[in-house]
């Protein structure tokens, strides 16, 4: 029986702590630890009585690096789950190696303060090197390849559904049914319906981000990036209909490209609808989505964070979302020397979410994927030493495990291919 930590307390952190609570199998113990422990407490109370894992809350600041690592220290949990903000990887990581435990989060390093000169230095010399913009990505995260190994811990990075799902049903499409891939498309669509005029599925301020970045793809080993949402198509997605998706940016292209050189194309599709765009370029032609502090009655304010305290709390959209989710892959490729495609993908429902967990399926796609890798670092099925994406461990144990906690996969072997 395993004790696990988990560092955050928002929704999709709310998602995994419910499914730690469920594998009873696996899970004795667990620590919630949050800047706000009101939130910690409020789970643990949510939880009592329905599960026999013993629940435990704390404070602590994920940018402290020595305050975590102690808290690590004095609980010892047999892995951490990183479920904060992507700004705190790093610090997180840092105290993971201090207290010699296993990490596992769900999207790669990004900074919170993107006019930092250092980082800036850093950023822009990649940006000349690798050829795409976006200010995520997993150098930083990669960096820590020798620390990890030398410790002798596993650090599993992006174990969400994109990245985490995707890059799994990348793997097992290899190991099963190609002996080639020459393309991956990953189609992220949403077609849940919250009722409020503008609202993010998750985080404001790494969803705005994302969505208003450039967006790029991999073809034969070069980033080709484009302006923000100038690609569009339309797909007809089982279990949801006919929608419009954007080609993004988005980080399993990333470790994708570096540990699947073979395939020749790999692009990333979200759905939108044209009411959240409208807003969302409102937002950006008012400077609402800077991350550059500007002054405001005597003090200092960011835009984008004061556009978080604003918008929904995404934790909260759960009773009001109804419709359902499609989010997988497709792939082309040769098995046999014969040509072959093949989809993969999860169909979820945002109100059966919310009567099991209390969760919109948005949070919920991300949250199962979190419990099931550090579900599977802290069994050693998944264990060696180094930093690693889901794509680089056997899909199998994954894949049966997504059926097993709420996200049972389809395998359609004549897709329609995206132009």
């Amino acid at each position: 029986m395993k004790k696990m930590m988990v560092i955050g307390a928002g929704g999709v952190a709310s998602v995994a702590i419910h499914k730690i609570c469920q594998n009873e199998e696996t899970f004795r113990d667990l620590l919630i630890a949050s800047r706000t422990k009101e939130k910690c407490d409020k789970l643990k109370d949510e939880l009592s009585g329905k599960t026999k894992v013993n629940i435990t809350t704390a404070q602590v600041d994920a940018d402290d690096a020595k305050a975590t690592a102690a808290l690590i220290k004095s609980y010892q949990p047999d892995v951490v789950l990183n479920l904060a903000l992507p700004y705190q990887d790093l610090s997180i990581m840092d105290a993971c190696l201090e207290a010699g435990v296993d990490y596992v989060d769900t999207a790669n390093y990004e900074p919170e303060d993107t006019d930092d000169p250092k980082w800036r230095e850093i950023y822009e010399k990649r940006c000349k090197e690798l050829g795409f913009s976006a200010y995520f990505d997993y150098s930083w995260q990669w960096a820590y390849e020798d620390k990890f190994k030398e410790a002798g811990l596993t650090a599993l990075l992006g174990t969400g559904f994109d990245p985490g799902v995707t890059s799994v049903f990348a793997a097992y499409a290899k190991k099963h049914y190609f002996d080639t891939i020459d393309t991956i498309d990953i189609l992220d669509c949403n077609g849940g319906d919250h009722g409020y005029a503008f609202a993010t599925n998750f985080n404001p301020e790494v969803n705005l981000r994302e969505v208003s970045a450039p967006g790029s793809y991999l073809e034969n080993g070069k980033w080709v990036e484009i302006a923000p949402m100038s690609i569009k198509r339309e797909y007809d997605f089982d279990g949801v209909g006919k929608k419009d998706m954007y080609l993004l940016h988005h980080e399993e292209i990333e470790a994708l490209g570096k540990h699947m050189p073979e395939v020749k194309r790999i692009r990333f599709f979200m759905t939108f609808g044209q009411s959240y765009l409208d807003h969302m370029r409102c937002l950006e032609d008012v400077g609402m989505l800077s991350t550059t502090p500007v002054m405001y009655e005597g003090r200092e304010i960011v835009p984008i964070k004061f556009l978080k305290e604003l918008l929904p709390d995404p934790a909260t959209l759960g009773p009001r979302t109804k419709g359902k989710t499609n989010i997988g892959c497709i792939f082309t490729g040769k098995k046999d020397g014969k040509d072959r495609k093949l989809a993969i993908y999860n169909i979820c429902d945002h109100q059966e979410c919310y009567k099991e967990v209390g969760s919109q399926a948005i949070s919920y796609t991300t949250g199962v994927p979190a419990m099931i890798g550090a579900m599977l670092v802290s069994e050693g099925v998944w264990k060696k030493p180094g930093v690693f994406t889901t794509d680089e461990f056997d899909p199998d144990p994954y894949m049966d495990a997504l059926n097993k906690w709420g996200l049972p996969w389809k395998v359609d072997e004549d897709p329609v291919l995206v132009d």
